[in-house]
């Protein structure tokens, strides 16, 4: 499995072991860069994530936010809903051509 060289925020909250929030903090006070996809999803890089833990500046809360298959799901269909439709509407149509008479 390989890792994506972004992460998100709760991602991030994740491996610093921090609150969500927290994270936003860290970025409105320039202490992480943040980037936005799509002007809606906001992500970090992984490298400045692992280098921040490393520095020792960011002390563990021992926060436990599990990434539930729920949101998993939710996330997939958020960031692959195009693709999910287009496939959807190839299908009718194939349907449509090899099954009407």
């Amino acid at each position: 499995m390989t890792l994506s060289p972004y992460v998100t925020v709760r991602e991030a909250a994740q491996i610093l072991g921090i609150a969500e929030g927290k994270i936003m903090s860290l970025v409105e006070s320039h202490k992480l860069q943040a980037y936005r996809i799509a002007d809606q999803y906001l992500r970090l890089k992984r490298k400045d994530i692992e280098m921040l833990k490393n520095s020792g500046e960011i002390v563990s809360e021992n926060v436990k936010f599990p990434y539930t298959a729920r949101e998993r799901f939710r996330d997939l269909l958020a960031y692959n809903d195009f693709y999910i439709v287009s496939f959807l509407v190839i299908v009718v149509l194939l349907g449509i051509i090899f099954f009407s008479n």
